[in-house]
């Protein structure tokens, strides 16, 4: 079973649906102890990043989505659950979960890129070569996703970025490492594509429940 977590933020349905689709069984829920029961966890988040984490702060799920995430289980974020495994964002000076290190920092305004601020629409995703990244396992090559974020992840480390964007800068589209993934598109709004990577997702949780049964 996936859990999504649910700390008030967002349309967590549509993630829901989004893995159904995916043939995918996922829950909707806030409960501490069902997120650590959970085959694999998904951190979805729309928003602001501080009142992200806030709303995991009042439910008391900052220690049980890290605990998720160091867990060895498949673990998704899903666009400000990317930010949020970062250690801080520029955005009003909030704390991130720092799960992966690095910050979060706003796109330059457009009086100087030319840009729209938010990046909201279509825009294509393009793995970084030599790094291997399931989530595009069965998916077409450089996919068209749909975005909308203000803000960005700047790793500290490089070789957390699997997969690009480019809106004026590059940024990292997708980030991982071991067990821990995370898009800052919104795949469930991104049609055939983004239904393919929730179904690359939700592969890792099978073999990861078949190795546990294995190890058992």
């Amino acid at each position: 079973m996936i859990a999504i977590v649910d700390y008030g933020m967002g349309n967590l349905r549509s993630a829901q649906k989004g893995f159904e689709k995916a043939g995918h069984q996922a829950v909707v829920t806030d409960s501490a102890a069902e997120i650590a029961a959970a085959d694999a966890v998904v951190l979805p988040g729309v928003g602001a990043m501080g009142d992200c984490f806030e709303g995991l702060a009042v439910r008391g799920l900052v220690e049980p989505v890290k605990k998720a995430a160091a867990s060895g289980r498949p673990f998704l974020g899903i666009c400000v659950g990317l930010q949020l495994l970062f250690e801080e964002s520029e955005e009003g000076n909030a704390r991130g979960l720092g799960i992966f290190p690095g910050r979060v920092v706003r796109f330059s305004p457009a009086s100087d890129s030319g840009l729209k601020v938010p990046h909201m629409g279509w825009n294509q995703v393009i793995p970084v070569p030599g790094r291997d990244c399931p989530l595009l396992e069965g998916v077409r090559p450089n996919p068209y996703v749909y975005f909308v974020h203000g803000y960005h992840a700047r790793p500290a480390d490089p070789a957390l970025t699997l997969a690009t964007c480019t809106y004026g800068v590059t940024f990292p589209a997708i980030v991982g490492r071991e067990n821990v993934f995370a898009v800052q598109f919104h795949p469930e709004k991104s049609q055939t594509d983004g239904i393919d990577i929730l179904r690359a997702f939700g592969a890792l949780t099978h073999g990861a429940m078949h190795s546990r049964k294995r190890a058992g």
